[in-house]
């Protein structure tokens, strides 16, 4: 071994024995943007009380929406537990005046007995009416949860694509996420707190006929509980508000950490470790914020108890008094612990599902939020329709920037595309090659310029009109959970037999392949659910494209199309791309420049900008940036 191979290996051992640095931690996250401000910071305890009406009113209306017949039974079966109430304590008074008044046993017995079948009978109702009650949520609750859900997931598939972008949009999404699931609370709260107010008012009707004092002692006895209710519940919620974004990361971190599909990076990098720390870290985070909120509520909960507690004391302090200073009747002051028991538990209940109402609704105000803002992000660029012929299709100095970006992604781009060509765009990494495919769809609006179907500008454009007009297989295509007869059609049959679907299928050379998996064409795409089948990447990948020409569209976009192919896959490809092309305008992105031969025009990009156009031999022979990247590519 020379000197220098004894360096180089005692080199190599030092490197190896040297320590290791510890993983990093998560970034710092936050819920930032122009959407970030907590909606309660600087809300006062009157504004936050003032609020119960209005969430009554909306979710009394989302209920009706639903269900009209249970929101009717519901309603009747708090009125029915309400007056049953009354009658009780009314019957109750009547009772112990027989029972604790002069004569034999048997006498006052038979004297107390009629307001006894009484209480027994209204006693039975009130439990009839809380099991109707029962019944009548357990219908509305289910069909309201799916409304808010449905609603959301149609909001998000609404909105500008630009939208996805935007500050805080991801942040309010998760917060609506948390509002859906909050929404099964809101009725069964609502609905215990509506019997909890007309048992209550039952009650001190009662209790008050009894005597004055004693429901303005109850009322303090409760209130403090109450305050702590609602001061808990936004101590709460800016513990929520301040984990938003990292739960949002979290999350999504789970799904790509236990995605079946991503498995065999994680193990075979030797990943295992790293996440499970920095899952641990993040959620350490969100658990620190959490118990440092504990002294506060802490604080709220034991001071508010001290006062409920001695205004309890007063109260039943007051009913000895009046009691034992003859001021009410034996027979009164026994009514009136049954009464001031019954109403202290009617007011308990109203103060806490009404907190709990109130603190559902943060969630819900979350939700409805996100679904107004995008409301506003949906398009909203015309009533023009699109000709089922597309002939041409112009852009003008077309311009786009990304939210947050200084540079736009497409820089003054002027393109004509017609009908029965091919066109190709090429360009290194991040020269805006998909953004301006997706400029040419729509999905995208320009900043500045014009995209022009057969002269129709895309803003003033019924959007619906252009996508059923458009074709696009986007670099990250989805593998959908369906059956691989939707993953063709993607719930858009052209017929009622399958003849359309297995011409698809044979045109991206998928047959045997389809016909090879246990359903074939019935068969789940989904091999973690039972039953389901795996395709391999490349298969996936034909079968995106095999859906992009099922379509049959005027114009057919395809983003990377062969990046997971095998060579005779990629050929057959580009040889259905060929021979379809006379009937629509078609636009090829690729990275694999032998293949944009076929292209009847090659448009090169860089920095957002066209800075060549022309033939394949026409560039090659220009010995610009295409012959350049051609020299790599055959160099490799």
């Amino acid at each position: 071994m020379t000197a220098t191979d004894a360096s180089t290996a005692h080199a190599g051992d030092s490197t190896a024995e040297a320590p290791k640095p510890p993983p990093p931690p998560p970034a710092l996250i936050s819920f930032e943007g122009k959407h970030a401000r907590n909606p309660l910071a600087g809300t006062g305890f009157g504004a936050m009380c003032r609020r119960l009406p209005a969430v009554l009113w909306r979710t009394a209306r989302m209920a009706w929406a639903v269900d009209r017949p249970a929101v009717v039974l519901l309603l009747v079966c708090q009125l029915l537990t309400g007056a049953a109430a009354a009658v009780v304590l009314a019957f109750t008074a009547r009772a112990m005046t027989h029972l604790l008044g002069t004569g034999a046993v048997s006498e006052r017995l038979g004297a107390a007995l009629p307001a006894l079948v009484v209480v027994a009978t209204a006693a039975g109702l009130a439990r009839t009416g809380s099991a109707l009650a029962s019944y009548a949520d357990g219908r509305i609750t289910p069909r309201l949860t799916t409304e808010a859900d449905v609603a959301l997931v149609a909001a998000v598939c609404r909105v500008e694509a630009s939208a996805y972008g935007e500050d805080g949009f991801a942040d309010r999404q998760e917060a609506a996420e948390v509002g859906v699931t909050r929404t099964r609370l809101m009725v069964q709260d609502a609905q215990r707190f509506l019997a909890a107010l007309v048992r209550m008012i039952a009650a001190s009707g009662v209790i008050t006929a009894l005597h004055w004092m004693l429901l303005p002692l109850l009322l303090l006895a409760v209130l403090p509980a109450g305050v702590g209710a609602v001061l808990s519940a936004r101590v709460d919620y800016e513990t929520h508000y301040a984990n938003v974004g990292d739960r949002n990361v979290r999350s999504m971190m789970r799904w790509w950490a236990t995605y079946s599909r991503f498995g065999d990076e994680v193990r075979a990098n030797g990943m295992t470790g790293y996440l499970g720390y920095w899952y641990r870290s993040l959620s350490d985070r969100i658990d620190e914020r959490t118990l440092t909120a504990a002294p506060r509520m802490l604080r709220i909960a034991l001071s508010t108890s001290a006062l409920g507690g001695l205004f309890l004391l007063a109260t039943w302090a007051t009913l000895a008094w009046l009691a034992t200073t003859g001021r009410i009747a034996l027979p009164v002051a026994a009514t009136a612990v049954v009464a001031v028991q019954t109403t202290l538990g009617a007011l308990s209940q109203f103060v806490i599902h009404g907190a709990a109402m109130f603190h559902t609704s943060l969630y819900l105000a979350d939700m409805r939020g996100f679904l107004d803002a995008a409301a506003e992000r949906a398009p909203r660029r015309g009533t023009a329709t699109i000709p089922e012929r597309v002939d041409e299709i112009r852009l003008e100095e077309v311009v786009h920037r990304y939210p947050g970006k200084e540079e736009p992604a497409v820089d003054g781009v002027s393109l004509t595309l017609r009908r029965g060509e091919i066109l190709a765009i090429v360009g290194e990494n991040g020269s805006g090659k998909s953004t301006l495919a997706r400029l040419i769809t729509g999905v995208l609006l320009a900043e500045k310029g014009r995209v022009l179907w057969d002269g129709v500008d895309l803003a003033d454009a019924d959007p619906d009109a252009v996508w059923r007009r458009t074709a696009f297989v986007p670099q990250n295509f989805a593998c959908w959970p369906l059956r691989a007869r939707e993953n063709i059609t993607l719930g858009q049959p052209r017929t009622f037999d399958d003849a359309e679907v297995w011409r698809a299928v044979d045109a991206v050379g998928m047959r045997d392949a389809v016909e090879k998996l246990p359903r074939q064409l019935d068969t789940l795409l989904a091999k973690e659910l039972w039953g389901g089948a795996e395709l391999s990447g490349g298969q996936w990948q034909r079968l995106a494209c095999g859906r992009a020409l099922y379509r049959r569209t005027p114009l057919l976009i395809l983003d990377e199309p062969t990046s997971q192919m095998d060579p005779r896959g990629e050929r057959r490809i580009f040889l259905e791309i060929k021979r379809i092309a006379a009937e629509r305008m078609t636009v090829v992105v690729t990275h694999q420049l032998e293949n944009t031969r076929l292209a009847d025009r090659i448009v090169v990009l860089r920095e957002g900008r066209v800075v060549e156009q022309g033939s394949y031999d026409e560039l090659l022979a220009g010995g610009g940036l295409f012959a350049e990247l051609v020299g790599l590519a055959q160099d490799r």
